[in-house]
């Protein structure tokens, strides 16, 4: 009898790496929680602004739990995800995106910002595509950075299972934890069977960005999801896995 779909999973290590897991097992595979990114917080927050743009529900609870106040700021979330956390702690949500990227937060702000001063509020690691993007459409934009993405120490279990031929799956959610990935089968002296490992085996992206930054690294890209969600990267990669295992 084959096993189920070994498939690792690199979210943070809190509610999102137990909602992963739960997902994945849901969807049949037997997930690997190998949590490629921790929050070292800044203590900043956001400066005044006519448009106030957080990328992350980690942010959001951060500066909501420094006491910041939006004031009369139009208030914009990556996505509903971030959305939902603005609500939580008490802000109006104005915009959200209609696609959950850098990229679809410029398109949705481009035509409204020429003048107006853009506060982005995000981790060390955002893309350059929002704030040039914002630039270019006539924002005096200022980026405050409010918490730094580190790798956890004692990363890498599945990394060395990559090696050994015994991963069938990999989810990668952001270029970060594609390079924390490496990082970590380097510092157990496995890169290259990692990489060669992981090209026997379905890796998935959420985005363009991220499938660019595994395969600028040689990490060959089998599945990159249109919905730019976990849920939706974790049911294509556990089906490229495994296409026969529900029938």
């Amino acid at each position: 009898m084959n096993r189920d779909v070994r498939a690792a999973v690199f979210r943070p290590d809190d509610e999102r790496i137990d909602e992963a897991v739960e997902l994945l097992e849901s969807l049949g595979a037997d997930p690997v929680p190998d949590p490629m990114l921790a929050v070292e917080p800044t203590d900043a927050t956001p400066d005044a602004a006519d448009y106030v743009v957080m990328t992350s529900k980690t942010g959001v609870e951060l500066v909501a739990a420094a006491g910041w106040d939006p004031g009369a700021a139009t208030l914009v979330a990556i996505g509903e995800r971030t959305a939902r956390a603005m609500r939580e702690v008490g802000w109006d949500v104005d915009i959200i995106p209609d696609e959950y990227s850098s990229t679809g937060l410029v398109e949705a702000l481009a035509d409204d910002v020429d003048g107006a001063r853009v506060e982005v509020a995000r981790s060390d690691h955002g893309s350059d595509v929002l704030t040039d993007g914002l630039a270019d459409a006539g924002a005096k934009v200022n980026e405050t950075v409010l918490y730094r993405l580190v790798r956890p120490e004692g990363s890498g279990d599945s990394a060395e299972l990559a090696a050994s031929g015994d991963l069938d799956a990999a989810l990668f959610t952001s270029s970060l934890t594609v390079d924390h990935f490496l990082d970590a089968a380097a510092e157990r002296g496995v890169r290259d069977e990692a990489i060669a490992g992981l090209n026997d085996a379905a890796v998935g992206t959420i985005g363009e960005p991220t499938r660019e930054t595994a395969e600028e690294r040689g990490i060959a890209v089998d599945v990159v999801p249109e919905t730019v969600t976990f849920e939706a990267l974790a049911t294509a990669v556990v089906e490229a896995a495994a296409p026969t295992y529900h029938e």
